[in-house]
């Protein structure tokens, strides 16, 4: 059988960049979710805060480092992967008879290339319809809780401020940027039962990849040991259903409430 090879010539050095990608991938999840779990707070509070959150996420210069990381190991972790997909089905285009008895891995395993798709279709879409939007589109402002004063980034109300280019100004001065209101983006957003649906879809498929990517990864580290093989193991199956599935709640969640 001929090696798989995917953006890297060297095929040991591309197991262990596909694994550190991952994992790194993993860390990132792990924080977004930590933040999206602000979305479950009801009313003004929980409004602001997940504005601020907002705010502190895309202007604070380490966390805007770590963005630009996340970003570079998303497009080189799907592209690699894509590769080695095709190069395996090259490789192998008559299926084994006989399979491991790994069920619930192998089927992940095999299908890790159409998995990929699926997140990575759900990435752009999720991109598109909330980070472009914030940065871009045409984003409404938040207010102070009586909605007679713009907020500033920094949480203070501007009582009789007017907001002009994502400014806002007093008496023709302008004293600083206004807050961006995310949050009712996202709730709009999830106003669409069909990006709901595909939200849910996503995470089922993120579940999937996970469940073989989490424990693949400790592997092509070499960190693979019959005594912790097990823990890895466990420790992998429940992340692939509990986080998916709390990010998956959370558009079901604001759809109904």
């Amino acid at each position: 059988m001929s090696e798989s090879r995917g953006l890297l010539k060297s095929h040991i050095v591309k197991k262990y960049w596909m694994a550190f990608t991952g994992l790194f991938l993993i860390l990132f999840l792990t924080g977004h979710l930590a933040g999206n779990l602000q979305l479950f707070m009801s009313g003004y509070a929980g409004q602001l805060q997940f504005n601020e959150y907002a705010v502190f996420m895309t202007t604070n210069p380490a966390v805007k480092l770590l963005s630009y990381v996340t970003y570079l190991s998303i497009i080189f972790h799907a592209i690699d992967g894509m590769m080695i997909s095709i190069a395996n089905k090259k490789a192998r285009p008559i299926s084994y008879a006989y399979s491991r008895p790994e069920k619930n891995s192998i089927w992940s395993s095999r299908n890790m290339g159409v998995l990929g798709t699926i997140i990575l279709v759900y990435i752009v879409v999720h991109m598109q319809n909330f980070w472009y939007v914030y940065k871009f589109g045409s984003t409404p402002f938040m207010m102070n809780e009586a909605g007679n004063a713009p907020l500033l980034q920094d949480g203070t109300a501007v009582a009789g401020g007017l907001i002009e280019n994502g400014s806002v100004f007093l008496n023709g001065e302008n004293v600083g940027v206004a807050m961006k209101d995310l949050h009712t983006i996202v709730v709009d957003g999830f106003t669409n039962p069909i990006l709901v649906g595909f939200y849910v879809l996503a995470m089922i498929a993120l579940g999937f990849h996970l469940v073989h990517g989490f424990s693949s990864a400790f592997q092509s580290l070499g960190l693979n040991h019959p005594k912790y093989n097990p823990i890895i193991r466990k420790v992998g199956y429940a992340y692939a259903i509990v986080v998916p599935a709390i990010f998956a709640l959370i558009p079901v969640y604001m759809f109904f409430m």
